[in-house]
Parts: C-alpha cells; sequence; structure tokens
C-alpha cells in the first residue's frame, strides 16, 4: 500500500485526549501567508501506544488535503529514535494508524502473501457473525466454498527487543472475539486472529499478559480449541520520507500461557 504522497517529519510534543498530539513540524508550512511549526494533529489509535508515543520522539504525519477537517493532519508513524537522529525510511518505524491493519491485511491475501491464506475466492468485510453482536474483518470463501473468519489486530508494543506483544491496554472486546471464533470453529469454519505487526524491528509475537491476562489465557485456550494464530510483519518502503508499507513477512507466536 502507498501514502497518496510522501510522508511529513515531525517531533512529538505530547498525545492527549486519546485522539489528538500537539508536534513540532521540522520544516515549517505555510498557512494562509504564514509559516506555522507548531501544530495540533488527528491520532487514529485508541490504544494506550505504549512506547510509541514518546516526548520529543520522531514521527511522520499525513497530509488529508480535507478543508473540512477540524485536524487536517493525521499521525501515521512513530519512530525508535529522537528528531535529532539523521534516519531513512529503512528502520525503526512504527505503523500507529489502526485503521490501516484491515488494508494491509487485505491487500496482503489478495497478492498472495499469506501462504495459510491462500485459493480465496471471494473476500468480504465487516459481515456480523457470531453471537455477541460481532463483525468480523474479514470473512473469507476457499475455493473448496470453507469459510474462514478472520479477526486483524494491530500490534505496536514491544517490551523486549525483536518480540511485540498484544494487547497495549486491557482489551474486553478483543477477548470477545476470541469467543466468538471458537464458536465458528466449532460450526466447522476457519477462525483466524491475525497479528499485523505495524514495526519493521519485530521477529516474534506474543500475548501480553503483564497487560491483560484474561486476553493471554483465552487466546491460549482458544488456540486449543483450534483458532488459528498467524502473525505477519511489515516492510516500509521510500528513500527520504516514508512512501509505502506492505505486509510481507512471516512473524513466529511465542506461546507463554
Amino acid at each position: 500500500m502507498k501514502y497518496s504522497e510522501p510522508l511529513i517529519k515531525a517531533r512529538l510534543i505530547k498525545r492527549y485526549k486519546r485522539f489528538l498530539a500537539d508536534i513540532e513540524l521540522a520544516e515549517a508550512i505555510d498557512v494562509d501567508g504564514q509559516a506555522i511549526k507548531f501544530i495540533t494533529i488527528h491520532t487514529a489509535n485508541t490504544g494506550s501506544m505504549q512506547g510509541c508515543a514518546i516526548p520529543d520522539s520522531a514521527i511522520w504525519i499525513s497530509n488529508s488535503h480535507n478543508p473540512k477537517r477540524k485536524y487536517l493532519y493525521s499521525w501515521e508513524l512513530s519512530s525508535t529514535q529522537d528528531i535529532s537522529s539523521s534516519r531513512s525510511a529503512s528502520g525503526g518505524l512504527i505503523g500507529i494508524n489502526t485503521l490501516l491493519a484491515n488494508k494491509l491485511v487485505y491487500e496482503a491475501i489478495e497478492k498472495g502473501a499469506i501462504h495459510e491464506l491462500s485459493d480465496i475466492a471471494q473476500i468480504q468485510t465487516e459481515v456480523p457473525y457470531g453471537e455477541e453482536k460481532s463483525r468480523i474483518d474479514l470473512l473469507l470463501t476457499q475455493i473448496d466454498g470453507q469459510k474462514c473468519y478472520i479477526e486483524v489486530k494491530n500490534v505496536t508494543a514491544s517490551f523486549e527487543a525483536g518480540v511485540a506483544a498484544f494487547p497495549d491496554a486491557v482489551t474486553a472486546r478483543g477477548t470477545k472475539h476470541l469467543r466468538e471464533l471458537e464458536l465458528m470453529v466449532q460450526q466447522g469454519h476457519r477462525g483466524v486472529i491475525l497479528f499485523c505487526v505495524q514495526r519493521d524491528d519485530i521477529e516474534s509475537v506474543r500475548a501480553a499478559h503483564e497487560i491483560d491476562l484474561l486476553y493471554a489465557q483465552t487466546l491460549a485456550q482458544a488456540e486449543k480449541n483450534g483458532v488459528e494464530v498467524l502473525a505477519y510483519g511489515v516492510r516500509f518502503t521510500g528513500a527520504k520520507a516514508p512512501e509505502g508499507i506492505e505486509l510481507v513477512k512471516q512473524l513466529n507466536f511465542i506461546r507463554s500461557c
């Protein structure tokens, strides 16, 4: 997936009210004839963003070019380096826009990049399912007619080098989705939880039992009952600024419960 245009580098001042952040642009922008360096942007991530919202770190933002929006710019990427570091798009990036996760997985399936999800005849999105008023992120119909229900989880947290962890905050909704997937498996379908890791410094993924023990235990039980656990990571493209992101790398899942 390509961004509509190369992203803009900035320095994070602070994130607040979950959906907002104050930043300093690396280069001033012209707004109604004035050079502006400090702006407030939108944050498309409702999680705690542990390790991804560190004041003074480098971030990358996009311009919506939508004059009807109160906050014209959106936070897309965080960085594992500070703003003073000379950096390219090739390392230390974290995709914090949770709205991209489903799109990345959809695109990867269409391209055949997820080998466990091949021979697909149809892909549907946001289909109602289960007994708890849920909507599945992706519903695949395989060539043999079998249904495959996929819940996508965007992963950004990492508490140890090379290992990502989900969730970064207690998630009753995530636990509910695991129960729904178990039910689909009981009914003869495939149920898949797919961890979409929007980081380029990760080799493995685990459940964050120290954040949400119930989720970790429910995930372990769901896997025992036939729910498939997949994890894939991204690659960022672009020389001077990030220009694209794609889900290409199969990751190891660490079972700890």
